[in-house]
């Protein structure tokens, strides 16, 4: 049972006025040991509970226990304590009290990483905007690209004898056009632009395609196993007519969502994984590693952050 409840869940002071403790009169900052009291009452009722021989009053126990006279006798301080229903079995023992606080100061900790500066906020801001202008409508375009027409229906039945090059063609006009959204996405992105052409290359060499994995495993549905990019739905039968070609695209794609779970196939997640992929460091031979996992830290420190980049 918590032996304190702080005034802040109580009606506020701005309303009824400021409360008394009712040992001394004092003012009081919340409930402790089940009575309304201020600190100096709660922390004397702790440490005198505590110990093995208990006060006595020299006066039998008529002393006057008020804010001025409370320190005078701690028998009838005490007495006063108990008659006004402070309760002992509400004290926490040593240890029970230092997991207390150290499990406050854990969530006082948590709490202050997830408030964000404001320059945190902006560059959060651009990662949104930059890809809900490039990243996340691209696939609603996939239709500009001479889809064979049975990807049209999204209960259509396996045609084994489709002819397997329109189907080719529309794979790799489409993974042209992801490639050049990804690249539109980082060039709106101040970090990325701030970095030499050379290291901008090797970024997007190590990072588009893990991109693009990443960014699709959103359009995947679990219940159906088929990707819905639009009016279009592709399936993994598409994959293995396609042969090869196609293989290494839908196909590796529907295999790694798979791999990593249900957890790949939540937008929130998906997207706020993008930007951090794009300053991974472990991506080949770039020119200025050093300048590199300068901007890499910034953007992965917000990676979770992911409901902010849904």
């Amino acid at each position: 049972m918590t032996a304190t409840l702080t005034l802040e869940t109580m009606t506020s002071e701005e309303e009824y006025g400021p409360r008394n403790c009712v040992v001394c009169g004092d003012r009081a900052t919340g409930y402790h040991f089940h009575a309304l009291t201020c600190e100096g009452c709660k922390g004397f009722f702790r440490r005198t509970v505590s110990k093995t021989i208990g006060p006595i009053c020299p006066f039998a126990g008529r002393c006057e226990v008020s804010k001025a006279q409370r320190r005078h006798c701690p028998a009838c301080r005490l007495q006063k304590c108990l008659n006004v229903g402070m309760r002992k079995d509400m004290i926490l023992s040593a240890e029970a009290l230092a997991l207390r606080r150290a499990r406050q100061a854990r969530r006082r900790a948590q709490k202050a990483s997830l408030q964000l500066s404001q320059q945190q906020k902006e560059l959060i801001q651009t990662l949104l905007g930059a890809h809900t202008r490039h990243v996340g409508p691209m696939f609603d375009q996939f239709v500009q690209f001479r889809p064979p027409a049975y990807l049209f229906s999204h209960h259509r039945p396996f045609q084994p004898l489709a002819p397997v090059l329109p189907l080719l063609t529309h794979f790799a006009d489409i993974n042209t056009f992801m490639v050049q959204q990804i690249i539109k996405f980082t060039k709106d992105l101040p970090l990325f632009r701030s970095l030499t052409m050379e290291d901008q290359i090797s970024l997007l060499k190590g990072a588009a395609v893990e991109i693009l994995h990443i960014s699709l495993n959103t359009t995947f549905c679990l219940q159906t196993q088929n990707f819905f990019c639009g009016p279009l739905c592709y399936k993994m039968e598409d994959a293995v007519h396609g042969e090869t070609v196609v293989q290494n695209t839908v196909c590796t794609l529907w295999y790694e969502v798979w791999s990593n779970g249900q957890e790949a196939a939540q937008p929130t997640i998906s997207h706020s994984r993008v930007p951090v992929r794009v300053f991974g460091v472990d991506h080949p031979l770039p020119q200025n590693p050093e300048k590199i996992a300068a901007p890499g830290a910034r953007v992965c420190a917000h990676g979770c952050h992911g409901s902010l980049l849904s």
